[in-house]
């Protein structure tokens, strides 16, 4: 299931209503679905369909709202039929921007993937001599050998690697092409190009003539690509170094495709480098394993333990990311005065993005949540600590926050586009904590929140989204119905019990199957004032 799948899914879950995306890949060609079902929403004839804004259609079945996707691409966004007006109009609202979102990233993936398919055999053949530097005992000769491909890849007279030194806190070169020889770089050095790249871990296009050095004076001639060497660890990407390149054959300018695959290979020269320094060719893979693990286990120590509420509430709680890592969490604060604030969220996609995201939101949520027992307030701080690195990444994420307030009997949440939010009450009745805005990420504007009454008997249930679309097999999806079901049916047993028995049934749906994305679940009860 894509990304937009899994939104329009979760749509029709909370709504009720069927939702498609559709888009043509040229003025004259015919629509293509992208998202959601093609036999429930289908987009009305060219005539009819809105170039901005929306229009409502009265059928036979109902209302069908229909809107033009912002963006460069020619997509329309459908609602129904439906005969739930208002639910269609909100959810027009609320679709929009993250249809948006999803078809701008899908089209990058689809050229980034277009250009490195058109340089696979040079990005294989440097992959392939690599290898065998690794083995090399000579930093020199290994970067000496990968400087010159390099520069015959991109079409670079002139060049150099820099390797960091820590003992003194210099950039030296190792390797230099078109010049007799180089001067060392202070890693803080605030003019030169190498530095700021080195430092900053971003690579750099710079145009003939911009931000002159004198040190890098030797290799410069024209414009100058700066991509920083980086070694992948658990922790974090670890700077190494720095390649330059300059004097392009033809004295065209270097594009976006060059710093792509230059940014590939830096990385293989990262493990060049890497391997040379420890006389071995790659990590075993036993060795990978247990850094996963070990990556795994970091992240889950993120997490608050379980009983983090007691006295005044039992919960339970399970993250389980599809990959070593991944974007679900929770966490749990106590506020003081009979009051308790529970919080879930799901960061776009899965994985060490995901992951760094999620890590960010826990230590955010830390300090935030005890400085005010007000949800919005909460998150509005939440999303001013995350908007320059959720619009950098162009990752979003959806998040619920809400405060029991046992004395005063009542729930207050705020909700940023995470349909599965519940309160399954004592009569086994749900009650769903709906949105009050769209997912952190996608607008700037503060989020709201709502109440309303909490009794003894109440249950809070949050899951993310990768529990109702387990698959057993490619189609076929679990659904929320069915967690709710076992929910209601243990609703009187502690929360770790029907926590066991959410998972059960996942596991059980899921069989062989691999998870398709990460899954979490709170479940929580307060206890009685004393």
């Amino acid at each position: 299931m894509s990304d937009l799948d899994a939104v329009l899914s979760a749509f029709r879950d909370a709504t009720g209503c069927s939702a498609s995306v559709w888009a043509q890949s040229a003025p004259h060609d015919p629509l293509h679905i992208e998202g959601g079902d093609p036999g429930e929403s289908p987009v009305p004839p060219p005539e009819q369909r809105p170039a901005e804004g929306s229009i409502e259609l009265e059928t036979k079945d109902g209302l069908q709202v229909v809107a033009r996707v912002p963006g460069s691409r020619a997509a329309w966004l459908s609602i129904g039929p439906t005969t739930d007006f208002a639910a269609a109009r909100l959810g027009a609202k609320l679709l929009l921007p993250v249809s948006a979102q999803v078809l701008r990233s899908q089209l990058e993936v689809s050229h980034a993937a277009q250009d490195l398919a058109e340089r696979y055999e040079e990005i294989n053949l440097l992959y392939s001599i690599g290898e065998i530097l690794g083995r090399t005992v000579s930093l020199e000769d290994a970067a000496t050998t990968i400087l010159t491909e390099i520069s015959e890849t991109v079409g670079a007279r002139r060049g150099a690697i820099y390797v960091i030194d820590r003992t003194v806190g210099l950039l030296r070169p190792v390797a230099v092409l078109g010049a007799a020889a180089l001067a060392d770089i202070a890693a803080d050095d605030a003019v030169a190009v190498t530095a700021r790249v080195f430092r900053t871990h971003h690579a750099l296009l710079v145009a003939d003539g911009a931000m002159q050095c004198d040190v890098e004076a030797p290799i410069r001639r024209g414009a100058m690509l700066s991509v920083p060497i980086m070694w992948a660890t658990p922790q974090g990407g670890v700077p190494l170094g720095v390649v330059n390149l300059s004097g392009r054959r033809g004295g065209q300018p270097f594009t976006a495709s060059d710093q792509k695959l230059v940014a590939a290979i830096a990385t293989q020269v990262g493990t060049t480098i890497q391997n040379t320094r420890l006389v071995r060719a790659s990590l075993e893979q036993a060795e990978l394993t247990r850094e996963m693990a070990l990556a795994h286990d970091l992240q889950m120590k993120l997490l608050p333990p379980q009983d983090s509420l007691a006295p005044d509430a039992d919960c339970a709680a399970r993250v389980a990311p599809a990959e070593s890592v991944g974007g679900d969490f929770y966490n749990l604060f106590q506020l003081g005065d009979g009051r308790v604030g529970v919080m879930i969220g799901d960061v776009s996609s899965h994985g060490y993005r995901s992951a760094l995201i999620m890590a960010l939101v826990m230590s955010a949520t830390a300090i935030h949540a005890r400085g005010s027992a007000d949800p919005a307030a909460t998150m509005g701080a939440l999303l001013v600590s995350l908007a320059d690195e959720l619009r950098e990444t162009e990752m979003f994420m959806t998040v619920c926050y809400a405060v029991i307030d046992r004395r005063g009997g009542t729930v207050t949440w705020c909700n940023a586009g995470h349909p599965h939010a519940f309160m399954v009450h004592g009569d086994g009745s749900a009650t769903r904590l709906a949105a009050t805005d769209p997912p952190l990420g996608l607008v700037d504007d503060a989020p709201h929140a709502e109440s309303r009454a909490w009794k003894a008997d109440d249950l809070l249930v949050f899951f993310t989204d990768g529990i109702p679309d387990a698959r057993g097999t490619p189609k076929k999806r679990l659904g929320e119905a069915p967690v709710l079901d076992v929910v209601k049916a243990r609703r009187a047993e502690a929360p770790w019990r029907i926590v066991d028995g959410v998972f059960a049934l996942v596991e059980g749906h899921m069989g062989e199957m691999p998870p398709r994305d990460d899954q979490a679940l709170v479940v929580l009860r307060t206890t009685d004032l004393a």
